[in-house]
């Protein structure tokens, strides 16, 4: 069975939701929410912590969960009417956009259900003298949306460098 662009999008999608939100689901019954419930996995490295940001990434505009949910609403539907003006012609264009709508898509349901996004994967090191500092915690919507929009640069650049390379007779 061979699938069409759209469905393959939308595969890829549901993958990242299911992925996300099992994931989320795992860390929400089995951490304790906040600072002082955390799982260690590399000692000065990586731990799965339970956080919440109601804000965006590395929670900028914290506390504004209700109107980055309605931005997030309005992102997806945008992305949908305007899919057809990036590349999807490639497989790596359909899944750019696969990963951005599964991102998406998880995290807006952690903002309408929970009332935060769930965030539980810790990169840190440790200080001199104390503490840590680290990488703000993060999930799989995050990191789909990051891959996504990375893979859409790509394309861009790819599809930049094939239009100077074009005769200008082509390109008229």
């Amino acid at each position: 069975m061979r699938l069409e662009k759209n469905q393959r999008i939308g595969l890829l999608a549901f993958a990242v939701i299911f992925l996300d939100q099992i994931t989320k689901q795992i860390v929400y019954h089995t951490i304790e929410f906040g600072h002082r419930d955390e799982r260690v996995v590399l000692d000065g490295f990586f731990k799965f912590v339970h956080w919440g940001n109601t804000g965006a990434a590395w929670s900028v505009f914290s506390g504004n969960n209700k109107t980055l949910a309605i931005i997030s609403g309005l992102a997806l539907v945008l992305l949908f009417l305007y899919r057809k003006y990036f590349d999807t012609r490639t497989y790596v264009g359909q899944t750019a956009l696969g990963l951005i709508f599964g991102g998406i898509t998880g995290n807006l349901i952690d903002r309408i259900f929970v009332g935060h996004v769930i965030d539980f994967l810790r990169f840190y090191i440790y200080q001199r003298g104390g503490g840590e500092i680290g990488f703000p915690a993060f999930n799989v919507a995050d990191t789909a949306i990051c891959v996504g929009v990375g893979l859409l640069f790509v394309t861009s650049m790819q599809s930049d460098q094939n239009r100077h390379l074009e005769p200008a007779a082509e390109r008229s």
